[in-house]
């Protein structure tokens, strides 16, 4: 088997109504979709993440100009090879960033092609299952404008419990008394029972976070993810063991390489790499082997379409809890409930949440057929 053709597709949308983080507001959803086209009649697709703010066109020029004539004609089941070639030929202006977010929709494409022609979910092709389903948490809680940030956040929250979640993650990093008042009063509306997470997306000096963990303690947060920028390990390491309250991080993250001292440096609680980010399969379950190495819990991140959505299920089925126990901490799915206009459509709706689980796909490859149709209908004219 060869390949013959690496389309990336640019996908973009605005949405009807823009919502903000803490680093701005979100006008649109864009993605990178990888296809790969085999001589066999074989196509794979991946997807390289779009956090919002950033162009999707750097990641395609990436795909197209520097990794498509080094694939074209090679063996996709060469995986490894492929993707130690790329990362190479990309070394001088990449090792991070948009390069290796552009890896890993082409790996995770190829490893959907492998899947398909050996007729096996990904998943049983990295290690097998140590789970047929898993427990999602709801990403949400965006701002809007002309909404009050707190009683939209109580509703917001509410209506996920309504839906089966028992866990949901706060948008924070708007300032150290907005967000202690926020946390409060939405812990007080849901009780104690819900797991609550928070994401400041790197708005934070440990200083200010110190003030966030301490004074949350009393509503029983779970974990505070990117609390600080990523690229203060000492200041994450400050904050560890500081409460209760396990500190996560990681979609920022890239490879084996940028992830060797966040893990042997005992930086993190919890790692979350993000399969359409941080290498795709490929490094995805070496990062996976030297978090358990040393031990230490891995939650992947997850916000993208429905590719990365379903491609991301078969790398966590492949995750061994840390350590293997009767009972251990089983990784959750973060599900983005957030606005995105052709993220399950793009799927044709295979995933979705019941009795409070996500069942993880069982079809060949990353598990879901894509819906041509909405490639089409949101792919953007990028490259003469």
């Amino acid at each position: 088997m060869k390949i013959i053709d690496v389309i990336p597709h640019v996908l973009t949308t605005p949405l009807e109504e823009p919502f903000s983080f803490s680093q701005g507001w979100v006008e649109k959803r864009s993605t990178v979709i990888t296809e790969i086209v085999t001589d066999e009649g074989i196509t794979g697709w991946g997807e390289s993440l779009c956090h919002g703010l950033q162009p999707p066109e750097i990641a395609a020029s990436f795909i197209k100009y520097c990794f498509k004539p080094l694939l074209i004609g090679r063996d996709p089941f060469d995986a490894e090879v492929l993707w130690e070639e790329m990362y190479n030929i990309s070394r001088p202006y990449g090792q991070a960033g948009a390069a290796v977010n552009a890896i890993s929709g082409v790996d995770i494409a190829v490893w959907d092609v492998i899947g398909k022609s050996l007729e096996k979910p990904v998943s049983k092709l990295i290690g097998g299952r140590f789970r047929n389903e898993i427990v999602p948490y709801a990403t949400g809680f965006y701002r809007k404008k002309d909404r009050d940030d707190i009683e939209a956040g109580i509703e917001e929250a509410k209506s996920h419990l309504a839906k089966g979640f028992n866990a949901f993650k706060l948008k924070t990093g708007f300032g150290v008394e907005a967000d202690l008042e926020y946390i409060h009063e939405i812990r007080k509306a849901v009780g104690n029972e819900p797991k609550i997470m928070l994401d400041a997306n790197g708005a934070y000096n440990a200083t200010l976070a110190r003030r966030i963990l301490l004074e949350s303690e009393s509503d029983n947060i779970h974990f505070f993810e990117e609390p600080l920028p990523p690229e203060d390990l000492e200041g994450y390491k400050q904050l560890k063991n500081l409460t209760r309250t396990y500190v996560a991080a990681g979609e920022n993250i890239f490879g084996k390489i940028g992830y060797r001292h966040w893990i042997s440096g005992g930086a993190l609680d919890i790692l979350q790499p993000d399969l359409c980010s941080s290498g795709g399969f490929t490094e995805g379950k070496k990062i996976a082997a030297m978090a358990q190495a040393y031990n230490t819990m891995l939650i992947p991140h997850v916000w993208g379409s429905g590719i990365g959505l379903a491609a991301s299920m078969q790398y966590i089925a492949s995750l061994p809890p840390v350590p293997l126990s009767l009972n251990p901490m089983e990784p959750y799915l973060e599900y983005d409930q957030s606005s995105h206009p052709f993220r399950e459509d793009l799927i044709y709706d295979a995933v979705r949440m019941e009795n409070g689980k996500v069942k993880i796909p069982e079809k060949p490859g990353i598990g879901v057929e894509v819906n041509r149709d909405v490639i089409n209908e949101y792919s953007v004219q990028v490259f003469q």
